[in-house]
């Protein structure tokens, strides 16, 4: 009879166990699904510099160029796994570095964190304590042992199965992922608890990085990917919809705050909304698509190719759309043709100074900003973009110039974020869509 009860209790200790773990799991994705979603503040990495726009330009720009080449690094070395049938390696590199920082906290108590906001990739991470080598940053490194709230996730974690390159050690899974520039971030995933704003979410799966080596986030204390894969903070999150709104590049303008949108608070019924579709690149999952169709100047529709901003079967080419790159960059030959028309429709002399190291600059008359441009209007499917003018020509009385925000790229194009400031760019991962809507984003 004794043992019996012994039996009962040890089968109600594990039924009890159970129902506790199925609550706690069920509590976690409660506490998830019912956000509404949550704003967030951003600002520009040189935000708080004494610097004139064209200096603001041509830092953004050393800063574009070098993810431009990542970026390209990061498709070109996609493309040659893909026609490489015997390997299984998935592409380990990624672009990294980013224009816009994003406040987070983490832990419990929590501790605020200045991160890099990237749409070009995936992993949400930051330095940890200890560290074999850390960069330096302006904030104290994380210290996991001081939060209530921090775990390490194991090895059979599905997030991290989706690591592009990871191991085992103790059960705990460690993590190594490179960038462009050979930056690179090393450690082992954790969970914790994230604060944005004022919203507070458990179990955020991120890399708690002890070796982090390279100079490519000396501006951040890490980065927060916002790509379409397994391990950003998009999908962790299921908030299918997300949008961000980037201030202009104007003086007055510049020093205020951007905005990221997550989840609900994202609002897609709008007036003067334009939409197209989001492209998908089995190669490069985690970049944002876009289908160009083609481009008018004025009142004409340049003579492009309609393959040349076609995504190919093998993963190249095509454009996407990136928060992280300053100036669109579109393929050289469409470039080549968008300079000449452009240039023969802007009544003004070129300036071939080089000195601000655009590709198309024209010297302004003394003592003006406000010079008359050709519309510029982007053809993407279903949705015509027609610019604002201060989307594409930047101008500067006290240089005496103004430049088209546009250069020319070998393959992949990219839309940049000067061309999105003052939209509202809203991601819609269920429709799988792209909306732009007039916004003034340093209102919001």
């Amino acid at each position: 009879m004794a043992s019996s009860k012994f039996a009962y209790y040890i089968l109600f200790l594990f039924l009890s166990s159970i129902l506790f773990a199925l609550q706690v799991s069920s509590t976690s994705r409660h506490v998830l699904n019912n956000h509404k979603g949550f704003k967030v503040s951003l600002k520009h990495v040189d935000s708080g510099g004494n610097f004139t726009k064209f200096e603001r330009l041509q830092r953004a720009m050393a800063r574009g160029k070098s993810r431009l080449q990542r970026l390209s690094l990061v498709a070109n070395f996609a493309t040659l796994s893909s026609k490489d049938e015997t390997n299984d390696v998935k592409s380990t590199i990624h672009a990294g570095n980013g224009e816009f920082l994003m406040q987070i906290s983490i832990g419990s108590p929590s501790e605020s964190y200045n991160a890099i906001m990237d749409t070009g990739s995936d992993l949400i991470w930051t330095q940890c304590k200890p560290c074999k080598e850390c960069f330096d940053q302006s904030t104290p490194i994380f210290d996991p042992s001081k939060s209530s709230t921090f775990e390490k996730i194991s090895c059979s974690n599905k997030l991290c199965e989706a690591l592009p390159m990871s191991s085992c050690g103790d059960n705990n899974c460690e993590y190594m992922y490179t960038y462009g520039d050979y930056s690179s971030s090393e450690g082992f995933l954790a969970s914790e608890t994230f604060t944005f704003g004022k919203v507070s979410i458990p179990n955020v799966a991120f890399g708690c990085g002890n070796d982090n080596e390279g100079s490519g986030f000396s501006q951040g204390a890490g980065l927060v990917g916002l790509g379409r894969g397994p391990l950003s903070l998009v999908s962790q999150l299921h908030m299918s919809i997300f949008s961000y709104c980037l201030t202009s590049i104007n003086e007055d303008a510049y020093s205020k705050s951007s905005t990221l949108l997550m989840g609900s608070m994202t609002r897609d019924d709008h007036n003067n909304i334009i939409t197209t579709p989001l492209v998908k690149n089995p190669t490069q999952p985690s970049f944002y698509y876009l289908s160009l169709k083609g481009i008018s100047v004025g009142d004409t529709q340049l003579a492009i190719k309609k393959s040349t901003f076609s995504l190919n079967k093998d993963g190249s080419g095509g454009m996407i759309i990136d928060s992280g790159t300053t100036i669109t960059y579109l393929e050289e030959s469409a470039f080549s043709l968008l300079k000449k028309e452009f240039s023969s429709q802007v009544n003004l002399p070129v300036d071939d100074s080089s000195s601000t190291g655009l590709d198309l600059c024209f010297k302004l008359p003394s003592n003006t900003n406000n010079i008359e441009v050709p519309k510029l209007i982007f053809h993407f499917e279903g949705a015509d973009m027609d610019l604002p003018a201060e989307n594409y020509m930047i101008a500067d009385s006290r240089m005496g110039i103004a430049c088209l925000a546009m250069g020319s790229s070998s393959g992949m194009s990219i839309f940049g974020n000067v061309q999105q400031q003052n939209m509202m760019v809203i991601h819609d991962l269920d429709k799988e869509t792209l909306s732009f809507v007039p916004t003034q984003c340093d209102k919001l």
